[in-house]
């Protein structure tokens, strides 16, 4: 059966302040900002930010935000690169267990674990270090874990235009593990299928076979 490109793998995004295209700021002038604010924070804890152990904690914190959402600024154009080739292989290719650090969006704390990435090409493969990059570009950046996994598929989708793209994530969440419902053992699973993987039961049966081996 020929399967056309637009068909085969549709890109669900849904279009908010977290889109793929990188921002333009003043870092520095972001983190002088950043750190006065934790200074405050640290005052308003009881704290006393001028001891030695917080003297320098606000520009630690400034510096530590600035790589952690470092997503913004990086566009999936810009980790990609020339890593795209022309290949006829027309079977699974999957990277399995990548490591994944993000920042809950609703708490600031963080939630970690695995990425499952996989597609089928359609005449053009990607340089398997980019699919971490991807995950990486949109990670660094304050998120929940369901859009996190929507936009991972989505941007393989475009780059790549596939016949198909699953992605699967795993993770702890810090925000229930160490306040709230306080469930250390709890884990949360999310998936994300497009173009062969949502329509062919045999695809996506291999898919999360592996995916959760």
């Amino acid at each position: 059966m020929t399967m056309s490109i637009s068909a085969a793998c549709r890109v669900e995004r849904v279009e908010d302040e977290t889109s793929a295209r990188p921002r333009i700021f003043d870092v520095d002038a972001a983190q002088a900002e950043m750190a006065a604010l934790v200074q405050r924070q640290l005052a308003l804890l009881g704290e006393d930010p001028a001891r030695d152990g917080l003297l320098r904690t606000p520009e630690r914190v400034a510096r530590s935000l600035a790589w952690l959402t470092s997503g913004y600024a990086t566009s999936v154009e810009d980790v990609v690169g020339e890593g795209v080739f022309a290949e006829a292989h027309d079977n699974m290719v999957m990277v399995r267990d990548i490591e994944m650090y993000s920042l809950c969006e609703h708490h600031l704390l963080p939630f970690f674990g695995k990425v499952h990435v996989a597609y089928v090409p359609n005449g053009r493969i990607i340089g398997l270090s980019k699919l971490p990059r991807i995950v990486e570009v949109f990670a660094r950046r304050l998120q929940v874990q369901e859009r996190l996994t929507q936009q991972i598929a989505d941007a393989i989708c475009e780059v790549l235009q596939p016949r198909g793209v699953g992605v699967v994530i795993e993770a702890a969440h810090l925000c229930m593990m160490m306040r709230g419902v306080e469930k250390q053992n709890s884990s949360t699973i999310t998936s994300a299928l497009r173009g062969v993987f949502l329509d062919d039961p045999r695809t996506r049966e291999e898919f999360l076979r592996l995916a959760h081996r």
